[in-house]
């Protein structure tokens, strides 16, 4: 018996194959539930992401610690720098030119005034020396901040000098590390007239080798710098470079805080390596980080109960390399709680601080504790309340839609975490106290930011690392992702195209499958009772 081929419906070649010109943004434009990414330096203007020369002076002034006396006063590069741009920033940043007048903004002033006027208290003879070189570093590197990192192309612009000023120290490092030298530091002091603001710091090896400075007043402080570089390149720079470049810059950035031999700068590396693995675990969890705080309350509730020791004390030996120097840094809260318990208005100034005879240096590794003793306690209001609310503000901001500066929140978001965290075990000043403000003021255009401002310009010829960042962005579809909308520099040219099909003409369009008989095509087929016969 013959097999006939029977199709049905009417003939709708015809119809796909009518072509009508159409632009090219017009034949990709689909529905997306994600805008393109972009990044500094793909397929935008590059104005977008360059660094202001005020920005690059100061990066520079912090890599090249040099200076010069005069009189009594010993100013910095940085110092020098922050001095002529900090009185106009300030008056700019108080008009409301940097994206409006923030909390954190009138609070860090209230900050330094309240500190200029606790030193004029304590110290009269010396509150210009001190109260400018501290105000003028600290509110300095904000706002010079503030001025001039507008906008996620230049924070991604930013991030990447921070990554590579910390992979080019590392031979540095290394060399400091086994010959107990700091190259740089011991070239600079051998230049006339040239004072380096950073002298070799007298540490005690640890596990047989130097901690590293190398231009740094401490090995502490290298160890900072180089933490905060770990997850803007781990998290950051997701998409924008290889995974295994990406990786490879992260690790460097890791090592070289190792470098330093300071349980802070591996206190704050592991943190945020355990903010990374916690976000990604529970990734489809859209509440995990209420989540997380709530575990850490729980934790400290059940630690404060069951322990015999203060839940910081259980910290700090955890937090240290060797359970004496837990003990001595608990030695420190204790007495230095006691000073401010003295001094709460305007705390004890320049002054020695009160201590039991034993404790025979007067280093106070805690950044926190230092600003409520040395300023009273509404100075440690100010620059704390300044703190949390950026820190808690930028966290509430929903940029869902723009996956650039979603991401750049969260590496910045990490770093500072993990560092808050780190300041409770060391101190930070000079040039690092400085930078973490600079640092931290980078992120505040994050309060103003609106999403889509790292969309992509596409060009005629698509770059291929523009091509691989919309990829590592999009949660869409393949399909979605192909006809995402586009948009040009100029007028696209135009070119002949399949014309979309109408969505109710969808099923009228597509031809049937063809479905194979045995039986005529004008029958109906056997009848009911027919099989049975």
């Amino acid at each position: 018996m013959l097999l006939k081929k029977q199709s049905s419906g009417g003939d709708n070649a015809e119809k796909c194959r009518s072509i009508r010109p159409v632009t090219v943004a017009h034949s990709l434009t689909a529905p997306s539930t994600m805008p393109t990414p972009g990044a500094a330096g793909l397929s935008h203007d590059a104005e977008a992401g360059r660094l202001a020369i005020p920005v690059l002076l100061y990066l520079a002034s912090v890599m090249l610690p040099i200076g010069f006396a005069v009189g009594p006063l010993f100013l910095s590069d940085l110092r020098v720098l922050l001095l002529i741009m900090v009185v106009p920033l300030t008056f700019r940043m108080l008009a409301g030119a940097y994206g409006g007048i923030l909390a954190t903004d009138i609070l860090f002033l209230l900050y330094v005034t309240w500190a200029t006027l606790a030193l004029a208290v304590n110290n009269p003879d010396r509150v210009i020396q001190n109260a400018g070189s501290t105000g003028l570093e600290f509110i300095g590197g904000y706002v010079l901040a503030r001025a001039y990192i507008r906008n996620v192309h230049q924070f991604a612009t930013l991030s990447r000098y921070m990554v590579y000023m910390v992979t080019c120290t590392l031979p540095f490092a290394l060399v400091e590390m086994v010959t107990g030298h700091p190259i740089i530091i011991e070239l600079l002091q051998k230049v006339p007239f040239l004072v380096p603001s950073a002298v070799p710091a007298l540490s005690d090896p640890r596990f047989g080798l130097t901690r590293v400075q190398v231009v740094f007043a401490h090995p502490i402080h290298y160890g900072l710098f180089c933490t905060i570089a770990f997850s803007l390149c781990f998290v950051g720079m997701k998409g924008l470079m290889g995974d295994s470049r990406r990786i490879g810059l992260a690790l460097i950035s890791a090592f070289c805080a190792t470098l330093s031999l300071s349980s802070g700068a591996l206190l704050a590396v592991l943190l945020q390596i355990m903010l990374i693995g916690w976000a990604w675990v529970f990734r489809s969890v859209r509440t995990r980080w209420l989540v997380l705080l709530g575990l850490l309350a729980f934790t400290y509730l059940a630690i404060d109960l069951l322990s015999n020791r203060t839940p910081y004390k259980v910290f700090l030996t955890y937090a240290t390399f060797s359970s004496g120097t837990a003990y001595w840094r608990s030695l420190i809260l204790d007495w230095g709680l006691f000073n401010v318990g003295q001094h709460p208005i305007f705390g004890i100034g320049l002054n020695d601080w009160v201590r039991a005879p034993f404790m025979y240096s007067p280093s106070i590794d805690n950044f926190w504790l230092i600003v409520a003793m040395r300023y009273g306690v509404p100075a440690f209001a100010f620059i704390v309340s300044g703190y949390v609310w950026a820190l808690w503000r930028i966290g509430l901001r929903d940029f869902d839609t723009d996956p650039m500066i979603w991401q750049y929140r969260r590496a910045w978001m990490f770093s500072f975490v993990g560092l808050s965290f780190t300041l409770v075990t060391v101190d930070v000043w000079s040039t690092m106290y400085s930078f973490v403000f600079f640092i931290f003021g980078s992120g505040m255009w994050f309060l103003t930011a609106t999403p889509g401002e790292g969309a992509v310009v596409a060009t005629e010829t698509p770059d291929p690392r523009a091509l691989r960042l919309r990829r590592a962005f999009s949660v869409t579809p393949v399909w979605a992702r192909l006809a995402a909308p586009l948009a040009f520099r100029r007028a696209p040219e135009t070119r002949p195209v399949p014309a979309p099909a109408q969505p109710n003409a969808t099923a009228a369009m597509r031809r049937p499958a063809p479905r194979y008989t045995r039986f005529p095509p004008g029958g109906d087929g056997p009848g009911p009772g027919e099989r049975s016969r």
